[in-house]
């Protein structure tokens, strides 16, 4: 090991096999949702292998939270490049959704498998109304990093109100809010601006494998050609299989649909999961019937207990579609619905990998110099209220709103409200809000007076 000036030592090199084996660790044990994720992250990496400085960890960080799709998976994939160039970057990525897209597979084919069993739908039960807190929970976390003026709540309400009572295409909403932040940044540029997500320490801290004076390494270096061409790969591989499944299946084939589709999600997902989450469900339940909006909030409960990112919801949203418009023939169920998860989990994440691949040299050569826009600011609002509009529209259909007041299922009410109190006041983590309305409804559902499922 290397002597710092700083009177510490640098780690020694780490081989492409023992980051392999810490991505696999990872992709098993990243629960928390992105928070969750990028701590974890910070804790090995930063703290405790020392692979990465500090500041180089969220330099990358603000690089993954400006780009549409899962921040802590494209974080994995930029250190895995930057430590073993590609290779190490699609291994990182890959690996941090590997694990969870086995798991969802197997939770999807016994839910549809298994779903009417009172049991299970006793479970169902207690879950759907945390799913609800869940979404609320996640509207106020990022509203308090997010509203911090009057302007912005304001465009917070307007796209609740654009993508709830006018039901403006999510791609719409957040177009406009972009027009706003562009027109603030010239008029009302104080009130637009991001505050930095981040604080770093002056302290001294022990060196670090990459540390914040390490030189790029030449596989970093930015050349606009090279940035081209591995663009140009990522496209062409998605157009490529795309047309492959048109030709061999047909336009509107429910595989070649989800292609398209949940590449266009992939390319709207900023702000995280919760962001994209309506556009996902106008699309999978209202205009292609893949699934209902009650199996909808199910997907979103399994997403929630499972590790790796929570926009994985697509592969379960893949499987349920595949299964429920039996792509390979009714004896072909679990097929197809493997296809679809396989296919809607590969077309969500294709961009996420070349955007890193791609971008990350750039954003290694502008190291320092990283800005957060206005525009982004004013999307990141309208996300807020984007959230909110979800969460009651899992409401009305979880607490039966609309059906007349007496009808209302206030047992399912009062479980959300203590959820939420959960999450917000006592900060509870996910899984065992999940764990505990879960057996919360399988009490009820054994209840002398049960509730009706």
């Amino acid at each position: 090991m290397l002597n710092d000036s700083d009177g510490g030592t640098t780690p020694p090199s780490v081989t492409l096999a023992e980051a392999f084996r810490y991505w696999l660790r990872l992709g098993f044990i990243s629960f928390g949702g992105p928070s969750g994720q990028i701590a974890l992250m910070h804790d090995e990496l930063v703290e405790k292998k020392r692979w990465i400085s500090e500041q180089r960890f969220l330099h990358a960080l603000n690089y993954c939270m400006l780009l549409p799709g899962p921040e802590a998976m494209q974080l994995a994939t930029y250190i895995g490049w930057l430590m073993h160039r590609t290779a190490g970057g699609i291994i990182a990525g890959c690996l941090f959704v590997l694990p969870s897209l086995l798991i969802l597979i197997t939770l999807s084919w016994a839910y549809l498998a298994f779903g009417d069993v009172p049991v299970v739908a006793g479970i169902l039960y207690g879950i759907k109304p945390a799913v609800v807190a869940l979404v609320l929970a996640a509207a106020w976390r990022i509203g308090q990093r997010s509203l911090h003026n009057r302007w912005l709540l304001a465009v917070a309400v307007l796209a609740c109100v654009l993508i709830s009572a006018i039901q403006l295409p999510f791609p719409a909403v957040i177009g406009i809010a972009a027009l706003i932040g562009a027109v603030g940044a010239r008029y009302r540029p104080t009130y637009f601006s991001l505050s930095s997500h981040h604080s770093t320490s002056g302290s001294t801290t022990p060196t670090a494998l990459i540390d914040d004076h390490t030189p790029p390494p030449a596989h970093a270096a930015l050349e606009w050609r090279k940035l081209i061409r591995t663009t140009a790969i990522g496209v062409a591989l998605g157009a490529l299989i795309l047309l492959l499944l048109n030709l061999l299946l047909g336009w509107r084939n429910p595989l070649v649909q989800m292609g398209w589709f949940f590449t266009k999600a992939a390319l709207l997902s900023f702000g995280g999961a919760y962001a994209v989450l309506p556009y996902v469900y106008q699309g999978a339940v209202d205009n292609f019937g893949w699934l209902s909006a009650s199996q909808m909030i199910d997907g979103l409960a399994l997403g929630e207990t499972t590790p790796g990112p929570l926009i994985m919801i697509v592969a379960f949203v893949g499987f349920v579609g595949g299964w429920t418009q039996e792509v390979f023939g009714p004896f072909g169920l679990f097929w197809s619905g493997c296809a679809g998860a396989l296919v809607a989990t590969f077309f969500t994440f294709l961009p996420s990998f070349v955007f890193i691949l791609a971008g990350a040299p750039l954003v290694e050569a502008t190291r320092g110099d990283l800005r957060l826009s206005s525009v982004l600011s004013a999307i990141s609002a309208a996300v807020v209220g984007v959230i909110v509009s979800l969460g009651a529209l899992f409401a009305a259909h979880v607490f039966h709103l609309e059906q007349p007041l007496a009808r209302w299922d206030w047992l399912a009410i009062l479980i959300a409200s203590a959820a939420t109190i959960a999450l917000v006041r006592f900060k509870v983590s996910t899984v065992r809000l999940i764990l505990a309305c879960a057996i919360t409804g399988l009490v009820i559902s054994y209840a002398p007076i049960r509730p009706v499922f």
